[in-house]
């Protein structure tokens, strides 16, 4: 997929403002005022149009409709009627049959293998691996996979972040789970329950919808939007998933933010945050696929232990001690 424009990306990072704020909105339904980005659910609406107002300029509107690949939302930027979905535009995300957006921009692949754990990014203070679970397909050389699980490292504390098995899936029912250094996270089901453990002030939990979106941050370190979604009947017929009665295959599609990252960072997602990173894939290609799977696999969801860990290393380089220094303001304890 050809990125952006550098005018295009100036023009959304304007309307988005700080980050994943338009993921909030979309999760908790909240419409934007005209003249912004407008979020429209697909739904059965595939071929409707929906008509962009400029009420500041007063430019006559325009008339949207959703592309054929976003799959149950796009965003429309007003008063333009440029259209994007969700998981094409901006650094650090994750979506479906893990595709990725990378630092540089690109969207890659990496399909892993189910049932194992994979280093997303490994830097000196900050670990993130990622349990897949999948679908063999016979016919293909690889299984399907999806992201099920995070488990985050920092100093010497632990987070867990998963969608739950579940056979039929309800919307209105929350499949999230979370636990802090073994210990479940129970979560109000309302838009804005926040949690924040005494051991690490600067880690929260935010629900930016009543059931299964939230907002991980650790303040300074990094910003995690997660969503537990499943995989449809009609995504299962379009793609061959093969997906049966007793499991909907809910997982989670992320949004990342870092912060400080060093120049060592690694893992699939982390290396394409290196000021060295050359990006060796075929980005004009319909799929462009990163391999390297024993590069990142890792023996366990919390364990650093993939062929490229970086973390708990220490190094003298400014950008290292300055990530170091991150991690010791926002927990209770110096990193170890």
């Amino acid at each position: 997929m050809a990125r952006w424009s550098a005018s295009t990306a100036a023009a959304v990072a304007t309307v988005l403002g700080a980050g994943l704020l338009y993921m909030a909105l979309v999760a908790s339904a909240q419409p934007l005022q005209p003249g912004n980005m407008q979020v429209i659910n697909v739904d059965d609406k595939r071929n409707s149009k929906f008509t962009c107002v400029d009420v500041k300029k007063k430019r006559p509107g325009c008339a949207a409709t959703c592309p054929s690949r976003c799959p149950k939302k796009c965003l429309v930027l007003c008063p333009t009627c440029k259209t994007f979905c969700l998981c094409d535009f901006y650094p650090g995300v994750s979506c479906g049959d893990p595709r990725f957006t990378g630092a540089d921009g690109n969207n890659f692949y990496f399909h892993g293998k189910k049932d194992q754990d994979f280093c997303i990014l490994s830097d000196a203070g900050l670990h993130i691996n990622a349990h897949f679970i999948g679908k063999r397909n016979p016919a293909m050389s690889r299984d399907f996979t999806w992201i099920q699980a995070l488990g985050i490292r920092f100093a010497h504390h632990h987070l867990y972040v998963g969608a739950a098995r579940t056979a039929k899936w309800d919307a209105a029912a929350d499949r999230l789970a979370l636990a802090f250094d073994d210990e479940d996270v129970s979560l109000p089901a309302f838009v804005g329950a926040r949690w924040a453990p005494p051991t690490a002030p600067g880690l929260s939990v935010t629900r930016t919808a009543p059931a299964n979106t939230v907002v991980v941050e650790l303040k300074g370190v990094f910003r995690i939007m997660a969503n537990v979604v499943p995989i449809t009947a009609e995504d299962s017929r379009v793609h061959r998933y093969g997906v049966t009665d007793d499991d909907s295959l809910a997982h989670l599609d992320l949004g990342f933010k870092f912060y400080d990252l060093t120049d060592d960072v690694h893992g699939v997602l982390g290396q394409t945050y290196r000021t060295d990173y050359v990006n060796r894939l075929n980005v004009t290609a319909k799929m462009p696929v990163m391999g390297g799977a024993d590069t990142f696999v890792t023996s366990g969801l919390f364990d650093a232990d993939c062929a490229v860990a970086r973390f708990g290393r220490r190094s003298t380089t400014t950008a290292s001690t300055a990530a170091g220094a991150g991690i010791a303001m926002v927990t209770d304890a110096k990193y170890l």
